[in-house]
């Protein structure tokens, strides 16, 4: 198992009593668990069932190949941005969009750090050579968002270069509109235990170990300063033309379907079915600032 030396206990306050949890304890106790799921605001119970969840899966598989048929007959584009804090499911949902598609002209882009040359370019330039030609349908995991949250939390960006990255990203993504680029931006909301919990399951689980990063560690102890960076975000980066869509995603099954609903729903592609698609949970998925207060 991958060793973390420098693995802090996380204070974690629930009805106005601050606790501590140490991560390295094999142990999830019983305060966190039986909160993961309703925190945060989510709204149900339970899980969405796994049967009912792949039945859906699959029908919205089959609409995103149809959408696939369609890009590539109208040289139609799209970009898909996926954010949240770190165990919020990006990846997840980004596996399940594309799974069947060709990857010929469906692509995931998930960027390492910048090199001293991209350092040294304007900032969008490394996202902008990603973009997708006709045909193509590109999944953003993290973005230029980046310099939203990561970077300003963990000290990788000037105060400066962020205020400047606040006024400058509206225009940007005018600019992607313009251009016809069908454009989608979604930010993964997860509780606060739901993401301890999942930290936990990668630092004890031997096939989920590689997802635990140092980043994540770092993270562990930051989760009100990556709050107000969220928030601060959307409120300045929300507009008509670049919506950000909220999704509830302490259940995952419920995330995954509703996110794929949403694109679906929103695209006029031949042989749509929108029986098949069904129709989006308002208590899953909503838009901007306003639905998380």
């Amino acid at each position: 198992m991958v060793t973390f030396p420098d693995i802090k206990p996380v204070e974690i306050e629930i009805g106005g009593k601050k606790r501590s949890f140490d991560i390295d304890d094999p142990k999830l106790p019983n305060w966190i668990d039986d909160k993961s799921l309703s925190s945060g605001g989510f709204p149900y119970e339970k899980k969405m069932n796994k049967d009912e969840y792949a039945a859906e899966l699959e029908k919205l598989q089959i609409e995103l190949v149809k959408v696939q048929y369609w890009l590539q007959a109208t040289g139609k584009r799209i970009i898909s941005v996926y954010e949240g804090r770190d165990a919020a499911g990006k990846g997840g949902l980004i596996f399940v969009t594309r799974a069947f598609l060709n990857p010929r002209s469906a692509r995931v882009v998930a960027l390492t750090k910048p090199t001293e040359a991209e350092q040294g370019q304007w900032y969008y330039q490394r996202y902008v050579s990603q973009f997708p030609t006709a045909g193509e349908f590109v999944l953003f995991d993290r973005s230029w968002y980046n310099r939203a949250g990561v970077e300003p939390v963990m000290g990788f960006c000037t105060p400066e270069q962020y205020e400047k990255f606040l006024i400058e990203t509206p225009d940007f993504e005018r600019m992607v509109i313009t251009d016809r680029i069908i454009f989608f931006k979604f930010w993964l909301d997860i509780g606060r235990e739901m993401q301890i919990k999942r930290f936990h399951d990668r630092r004890h689980d031997p096939l989920k170990t590689w997802k635990l990063s140092p980043m994540d560690i770092a993270a562990l102890n930051k989760w009100d300063d990556y709050t107000e960076k969220r928030d601060r975000m959307l409120e300045e980066t929300h507009r008509s033309w670049a919506p950000w869509t909220i999704v509830r995603a302490n259940d995952k099954r419920n995330a995954r379907i509703n996110a794929i609903r949403y694109i679906l729903q929103r695209l006029d592609y031949e042989g749509k079915d929108k029986k098949a698609i069904g129709e989006i949970d308002e208590r899953i998925i909503g838009a901007g600032p306003k639905f998380l207060k």
